[in-house]
């Protein structure tokens, strides 16, 4: 008995440290947002005047126009996404398109520098008049996004059992008819997961949004990491900036924390 007490409270002491691990920063974030510039020389003090300043900034800095074009990039990038990554997992999983290296060969991107893709991304909107829009930095997102939707949703067509597909062919459905409305359907909980994911890789990208669209198109990290002026860091505003953009993400991310770690083990070949 002992020696189970010993272990449940050893469970409960790293829980606790991984909450402490996370949610400190979040804390601190918040309590930043509110302090005004002397107190934020104290970042240990916790009880204060709260201060409204750094919102003001922030709200008044065009900071949620540059969220809308974030959310925009990001929408876009998970629609498209979603139409190839769902074709293209029916067809691994269906008729086992090129294998184990198709599987695996969808990550390839993840694993290619951004510094040796941007150039070519960079070269088609100056050749296109494109330069400092969304465009070519939804064409850059596409490139990480679309196969981690794919990877995701590998797993969840892979759980759908064929028999239900085939007993729709019998009963006189084609093959994109059967898939549309009988495959798709028991994979909705997957492709909401893997929209959120997808989303959240597009909405937190700066380096592509940098080079691509530094200007007036900037995308929300961009603007966050404008509050690094030739004055300084502006900590107050910076903080602000980026509880607008955490908060919505996370929100999202723990309706669908279990579908995303099933995701995530679902890609993976099956034995």
């Amino acid at each position: 008995m002992s020696g189970v007490k010993g272990y449940t409270l050893a469970r409960i002491v790293v829980l606790w440290v991984g909450v402490v691990v996370v949610v400190m920063p979040i804390a601190w974030i918040i309590l930043a947002s509110f302090k005004s510039p002397v107190q934020l020389n104290d970042p240990a003090l916790i009880l204060f005047s709260p201060d409204l300043d750094s919102w003001r900034s922030v709200l008044s800095s065009g900071i949620l126009d540059a969220a809308a074009r974030s959310f925009f990039v990001a929408f876009i990038s998970v629609a498209i996404s979603l139409v190839v990554g769902c074709m293209g997992a029916y067809a691994i999983t269906t008729y086992r398109a090129g294998g184990t290296v198709t599987r695996f060969g969808l990550l390839a991107a993840q694993m290619i520098p951004p510094a040796v893709l941007v150039f070519p991304f960079l070269t088609m909107a100056y050749a296109l008049r494109l330069q400092d829009s969304l465009v070519p930095v939804i064409f850059a997102h596409l490139s990480f996004v679309a196969p981690v939707v794919t990877w995701f949703l590998i797993g969840f067509f892979e759980a759908v059992p064929k028999s239900i597909e085939e007993q729709a062919r019998v009963d006189g459905f084609g093959r994109f008819r059967a898939f549309l409305l009988v495959v798709l359907p028991q994979v909705l909980p997957g492709i909401g997961a893997s929209a959120i994911f997808g989303f959240t890789l597009s909405w937190n990208d700066m380096f592509y949004g940098l080079i691509l669209a530094p200007g007036n198109a900037k995308i929300l990290p961009v603007a966050i990491a404008g509050f690094n002026t030739f004055r300084g860091v502006q900590i107050g505003s910076m903080c602000a900036a980026i509880l607008i953009a955490v908060v919505p993400v996370v929100i999202a991310s723990f309706f669908v924390q279990r579908r995303l770690v099933q995701g995530i083990s679902g890609g993976a070949v099956k034995t």
